[in-house]
């Protein structure tokens, strides 16, 4: 007889979750969260930009450092690496006859040394046509134009008929804003024609900027696009360039947009989602890329998704997200290695991990309803089942000063409590931070409180530009009780959204 009246418990639990997410819920929609399944791979150290991802110190036409390197990225689950450029200021990273090589002779080129080990791991290569000069090849210049072309020939000769081949990736990055320009059109349009020749069957990719200032509305937009001749647009989200100060908000709409007109368009829909922030001023060759904090990337990696893009890439994987265990340590030491576990957690399921996926995509439901809040009207706020987004206009946030706060919520009843989770912003430039510690007492009476758990709230220190959500988690508490106290002391102002009791993912 208890075997079945626990049955019909859950089978009412679950009954109860299902209408709470129905009435409370964000009007969700079901989609999978994409990982990041491709990335390009920079060979060249051009600028200030590259301190971390491609350190001056460490011999970058080691074959080995790269072979090793491939072998990560697929393990890391990237099944598409794209070269950024396979030659830089006149000298070639692979075996060429146009000029003359970077690495030393009789040793095996980079190039050659990535491909094999792509084939050998069945990974999906696009080849570079640049750079013809360096990084700022215009291809209005005649004589830039005709040495991608040379170099395409070249390449094709040698890799052509390459397992690894599955493409190329036209290093030319125009802007989309307000409309890409007519001659972006003829420039990527010429090289598409020369490599259609030489490798028939084998896709073409670019990967272009300005979305911040794209102009949907005009129709020459949708047309330019139309007009090109490739396979893959790779679009720039454009988040870590910081291009305005909450970009969130906006891509989640501009994707959207762009689903809708690549569904009139033959051309795959890419995501390209920025990993990287700055060490110094934003945009800037004397600014050193670095990683920027997970739970602003998984807000990416949801806003594309949820648009339905087909693939998601990013530029900078490589030296940025790094295997901390890895021979060849790239990336800023710790904080690269700290994406990566983050990264990998996610991947494997982690319950913080898919409470923050579960709250961006409008799943997450909170057991607690704002009449459990003691206190004011704006407390209670925090168990009205609405969550925030990365922006301070939110009126969705709660705003807390500086000092000492304590959160009170009565359950009516002694309930079992497993899991209390708090959503807080973290805007550490203008001030919003999240507490150091978080500490939740338990209460039959509500006058005689104990201690139930203490936990740190996650802190990252690449927090010089970007706004984010934080999760703050204390779990497996298996404790039965009527009351709850949250209390913290914080000396900035706080940003929180809500205090969730046994959440539950719809």
């Amino acid at each position: 007889m208890r075997s079945e009246f626990v049955k019909w418990k859950i089978a009412l639990c679950c009954l109860f979750a299902w209408l709470v997410g129905g009435v409370r819920g964000q009007n969700a929609d079901v989609y999978p969260v994409k990982p990041i399944t491709g990335t390009w791979i920079n060979l060249a150290y051009q600028d200030v930009r590259n301190k971390y991802t491609n350190p001056q110190y460490l011999d970058n036409t080691d074959p080995d450092l790269w072979r090793q390197k491939v072998k990560e990225l697929a393990d890391m689950g990237v099944e598409y690496l794209v070269f950024m450029a396979v030659a830089n200021e006149g000298e070639a990273y692979y075996p060429s006859k146009l000029m003359p090589h970077v690495y030393a002779e009789g040793k095996e080129s980079p190039v050659d040394a990535i491909m094999d080990m792509a084939a050998q791991l069945d990974m999906k290569v696009f080849m570079s046509t640049g750079w013809a000069k360096n990084q700022d090849d215009n291809l209005r210049d005649p004589a830039i134009k005709q040495r991608q072309l040379d170099m395409m020939e070249e390449l094709a000769s040698l890799y052509g008929r390459h397992k690894a081949l599955y493409g190329w990736y036209l290093p030319v990055e125009d802007c989309l804003g307000p409309v890409l320009s007519e001659h972006a059109v003829e420039a990527v349009n010429a090289l598409t024609s020369r490599a259609r020749s030489l490798t028939p069957g084998k896709k073409i990719m670019i990967s272009p900027y300005g979305l911040f200032c794209a102009d949907f509305d005009n129709p020459d937009f949708e047309k330019r696009l139309s007009q090109l001749k490739v396979d893959i647009i790779v679009y720039q989200d454009e988040v870590g360039c910081v291009r305005e100060e909450f970009p969130l908000v906006k891509l989640r709409k501009t994707w959207k947009r762009l689903r809708e007109i690549h569904n009139r368009l033959p051309i795959e829909f890419w995501a390209n989602c920025e990993t990287f922030t700055w060490e110094g001023n934003t945009n800037d060759r004397t600014s050193a890329l670095i990683p920027a904090a997970y739970p602003r990337l998984l807000a990416q990696q949801v806003a594309a998704s949820a648009a339905g893009v087909d693939r998601i890439v990013s530029f900078m994987f490589c030296g940025i997200v790094e295997n901390p265990s890895s021979v060849y340590q790239l990336g800023q030491p710790l904080w690269s290695g700290r994406v990566y576990d983050d990264y990998s957690a996610w991947k494997r399921g982690d319950r913080c991990w898919k409470l923050q996926e579960a709250a961006l995509t409008g799943r997450l439901v909170n057991t607690a309803t704002p009449d459990w809040v003691m206190g004011s009207a704006d407390l209670k706020r925090l168990a009205d089942g609405k969550m925030a987004s990365e922006t301070t206009q939110d009126s969705c946030w709660l705003k807390l000063g500086k000092g000492y706060h304590e959160i009170v919520l009565d359950m009516k009843q002694a309930s079992m409590v497993n899991e209390v989770v708090l959503r807080m912003l973290n805007y550490q430039s203008r001030g919003i931070a999240l507490p150091l510690k978080v500490y939740l007492f338990a209460s039959q009476d509500g006058t005689d409180y104990s201690l139930l758990g203490i936990t740190d709230a996650p802190t990252f220190p690449n927090a010089r530009h970007d706004a984010w959500i934080d999760v703050v988690r204390l779990g497996e508490l298996c404790c039965k009780a009527r009351y709850l106290k949250v209390a913290f002391a914080i000396d900035s102002e706080v940003f929180m959204d809500e205090i969730l009791v046994n959440p539950l993912i719809d």
